[in-house]
C-alpha cells in the first residue's frame, strides 16, 4: 500500500490515480498509523511553502514524515512536496522546511518569464540511480516559481535548463523528490514513478 500524505495542500487525486494505474494500491490519508504502516509514501504539494509547513506542523504530520523517512522506506516529494524536503525556503519570507535534505529553496531571478512553465528536458547527473532504470533522458512538465539548491552535489540526481541549471530530481538513500509532476509528464514521468514504486 502506498500512502498519499494528505495535509490539505496537494494534488492528491491525480497522484493516487497514477499510482493505481501502475498497479499499486493507493490510500489518501492524514492518519499517522496508516502512513507509517505503508510500504511507500508520497508527499505531494501545491501552493506556498510556508503555508504547507504550517499545515504539516498543525496536523502533526511533519513529525510523521520525519519518522517515515527514518524508517528507511521509500518517500517521494512531488513539486512543492520536494521543496519541503529541504532545510528552508525564501518564499514569502524565510521558512524552515523538513530538513531531510540540506539546502534552500530560492526564487528564480533574472530577466525571463517566471513561473518556469512548460516541457523541459531532464539531464541526469547520476544515471546509475535506480530511479532512472530503463529510462533515457527526455522531457517532463514543470510549473514553479522557486527552485531548490541542494548543498550536497551527491543529492542532485537530475537537472533541467531554464536560463541556468535547475534542480529537477533529488535523492538520498530512501528519500526522493521531483520538482515536476511525474503523473502529468507523459511516459517518462510515469516510468520515473514506476521506478520509485518498484523500490517499495
Amino acid at each position: 500500500m502506498i500512502a498519499i500524505i494528505d495535509y490539505g495542500m496537494g494534488n492528491l487525486h491525480s497522484v493516487s490515480k497514477a499510482v493505481e494505474r501502475l498497479g499499486y494500491e493507493a490510500v489518501v490519508t492524514g492518519d499517522a498509523e496508516q502512513i507509517l504502516a505503508a510500504e511507500g509514501a508520497i508527499l505531494p504539494g501545491v501552493g506556498a511553502f510556508g503555508d504547507a509547513m504550517e499545515q504539516l506542523r498543525e496536523s502533526g504530520l511533519n513529525d510523521v514524515v520525519l519518522r517515515y523517512a527514518e524508517s528507511g522506506k521509500p518517500l517521494l516529494g512531488i513539486c512543492l512536496g520536494m521543496q519541503l524536503l529541504f532545510s528552508s525556503s525564501e518564499e514569502h519570507g524565510n521558512h524552515e522546511g523538513l530538513g531531510l535534505l540540506p539546502g534552500s529553496v530560492v526564487r528564480f531571478r533574472g530577466d525571463y518569464k517566471v513561473p518556469h512553465m512548460g516541457w523541459n528536458k531532464l539531464s541526469y547527473k547520476q544515471s546509475q540511480s535506480p530511479i532512472f532504470k530503463g529510462i533515457e533522458e527526455g522531457h517532463v512538465y514543470f510549473v514553479h516559481s522557486y527552485h531548490a539548491k541542494p548543498e550536497r552535489e551527491s543529492d542532485l540526481l537530475a537537472v533541467t535548463d531554464y536560463y541556468q541549471p535547475v534542480t529537477a530530481i533529488v535523492g538520498r538513500e530512501n528519500v526522493y523528490g521531483m520538482q515536476f509532476h511525474p503523473e502529468k509528464s507523459g511516459d517518462i514521468g510515469m516510468q520515473l514513478l514506476r521506478n520509485f514504486l518498484a523500490m517499495c
